[in-house]
């Protein structure tokens, strides 16, 4: 996944100069573009923590003001910002392209003012807070490319706003449910090792010297008792429903996809697509059930027979795993491999130079996700991007992190590092972020960002990564298997009233997943809603897309050219992609008959 940015290295040149530019300059989209502008100011002098995260750098030397009147004035704000754009821009008179840019805006404003509106996560998720606590800090000395001392003199000033927010929470935090209390505790005891340890390694100080050590040591006593607050007092009287309802999910659902399809659609395709690939499953598991289990019948040939099969191949291939201290380590060794066959098979121009730094995640981002790519910020668009992910924690059981490394064992480390570096969010969003259109950079969709990742694992051993090798394969698809389920489990847990019980036997027993990362991802969908139908309703729109434009071309279909049409639009809602591929296409000569 990718670390979203809040409502709110370098491609090679030759691939850019071949690509018209994504906006056009007459009057009306430049008075859209003028309007975005004055927006994203304001925006930002209102909220400098989404400054920090898209790269503006103004104001990394404050914080948000978090308080009820502060946050009711900013949902003005954004309201009037949506009839001004609806005064001031006429669509009709936008470009092609600016008409795309002017849907863009004006949804993102939509949703944020419907999500503001219906949703009070400073009252009921008290993991809001950790954003500004410590990613807040950990941000500027990671991603800015200012110099060094900018900003440890921004983080410093920024350092000191911290015990503000922990007392905005006391007052604000109501009756939130227990799961998201609990991943709140964790990430603050992470943000604690990270004041007294992490924070002066990266600003190159001895842990208690230099001037940090005083403002780290205050937040580190603020968190604390914020700690003691969530366990004494918000944990006693938190609430169970976590679940927001079909109502709510089904509105959220059209903005999170904004892809024309209704929530009863995609689970309905989801279920279809489930079956085809468990199928799919049992192909290549039989191939090799005579390799794992030489001599032993193969399981009757009917739904639990086949269900057992592939279950018992896997866990074959899950065996060859690496350790808690080589997790980090074992996805590095993938890299060189899949940038290797990128370049001979032309897949698509990778970036140059590569930005990409994998690397353990931070405790105080754990909790949400096994892995993730925090993408160099679109206005700082030469900072670094991380690859982030979290080895078993030390307090897990034995059995349970044995569980978690069989689920994260060598072959799906494979299927991870493309899915989220090459050519997965990392390249995208780095071809993303040379777009020439602000909007489209900064109000990215997280439905293309998704189906892209996963749309490439099925690519990339199409090509022929992995040399045929079965196994993969057969990772491959349980990894898709689960972006299927994903949207049925967010249905079905937000919708209806899917009891733990049930969302078990669906990942565990249809979708093949282990039981520790069956555990996780429960707890995942209790803390979100919507985020977890990306990932098929995305891979969906591009499949289709590949499938019809190589078609139309026949024999000139050029796989690289096309992966690049389709990059170059910047990471906009998928419905957008059929009209401005074909178009793009055309101009460098690769257009239809």
């Amino acid at each position: 996944m990718i670390r979203p940015y809040t409502t709110f290295a370098v491609i090679a040149l030759s691939l850019l100069s071949r690509a018209p530019a994504c906006g056009a300059d007459d009057a009306e989209d430049a008075r859209l573009n003028g309007a975005f502008d004055v927006y994203l100011k304001e925006s930002f002098r209102r909220e400098p923590m989404s400054a920090t995260r898209l790269g503006d750098h103004a104001y990394d030397d404050r914080l948000d003001d978090v308080s009820p009147e502060a946050r009711r004035a900013n949902l003005e704000f954004l309201r009037e910002t949506l009839e001004r754009l609806g005064r001031d821009v006429h669509p009709d008179q936008l470009s092609p392209a600016g008409k795309v840019d002017h849907d863009v805006f004006r949804r993102n404003l939509e949703a944020s003012i419907w999500l503001r509106e219906t949703f009070d996560p400073f009252r009921d998720d008290p993991r809001v807070y950790g954003d500004y606590v410590a990613e807040s800090v950990y941000l500027p000395l990671t991603q800015s490319t200012l110099p060094r001392e900018v900003n440890k003199r921004n983080v410093l000033k920024r350092m000191q706003e911290v015990p503000r927010i922990l007392e905005t929470a006391r007052r604000t935090i109501g009756r939130p449910p227990r799961v998201k209390v609990e991943t709140a505790v964790r990430q603050a005891e992470g943000a604690v090792s990270f004041y007294k340890a992490e924070l002066f390694q990266l600003v190159g100080d001895k842990p208690g010297e230099g001037e940090l050590t005083e403002p780290a040591a205050k937040i580190v006593e603020a968190l604390t008792k914020y700690i003691a607050f969530l366990k004494d007092e918000v944990l006693p009287r938190r609430g169970e429903e976590w679940r927001i309802g079909r109502e709510k999910f089904v509105k959220k659902l059209d903005y999170e996809l904004d892809a024309g399809l209704s929530a009863d659609e995609v689970l309905a395709e989801a279920e279809r697509e489930a079956t085809r690939v468990e199928s799919e499953m049992g192909v290549f598991a039989r191939h090799l059930w005579s390799e794992y289990f030489p001599g032993v019948a193969v399981p009757p040939d009917d739904e639990a027979g086949r269900r057992e099969m592939i279950r018992r191949v896997l866990g074959r291939i899950g065996d060859d795993h690496g350790t808690a201290e080589t997790l980090v380590a074992d996805a590095k060794g993938t890299v060189r491999a899949i940038q290797e066959f990128i370049r001979a098979k032309n897949i698509l121009g990778l970036p140059d130079p590569d930005q990409l730094r994998i690397i353990e995640m931070p405790e105080f981002m754990r909790g949400n996700s096994v892995a993730y790519l925090n993408p160099a910020p679109p206005l700082d668009a030469r900072g670094s991007s991380e690859y982030a992910i979290s080895p078993p924690p030390s307090e897990w059981s034995r059995e349970r992190a044995e569980s978690f490394l069989h689920e994260y064992n060598r072959a799906m480390l494979q299927i991870l590092t493309i899915h989220e570096a090459y050519p997965g969010h990392y390249v995208q969003l780095e071809y993303s972020n040379r777009c020439p259109s602000k909007i489209r950079r900064v109000l990215s969709s997280g439905t293309f960002a998704e189906g892209w990742a996963v749309y490439t694992e099925q690519m990339m051993l199409d090509q022929g990564f992995g040399g045929g090798s079965v196994p993969l394969r057969l990772q491959q698809l349980k990894f898709y298997l689960r972006a299927v389920v994903n949207a049925i489990l967010d249905n079905k847990m937000h919708c209806g009233g899917m009891t733990d019980a049930e969302a078990r036997e669906l990942l565990v027993g249809r979708a093949f997943q282990t039981d520790g990362e069956a555990e996780g991802k429960i707890i995942r969908s209790k803390q979100s809603s919507c985020q977890l139908s990306t990932y098929f309703v995305g891979r969906t729109a591009f499949s289709r897309l590949r499938r019809a434009v190589q078609r139309e071309q026949g024999d000139r279909f050029d796989l690289g050219r096309y992966h690049e049409a389709v990059l170059s639009e910047g990471t906009i809602p998928v419905k957008h992609l059929p009209q401005l591929v074909r178009a793009r296409l055309a101009e460098t000569g690769q257009g239809a008959r």
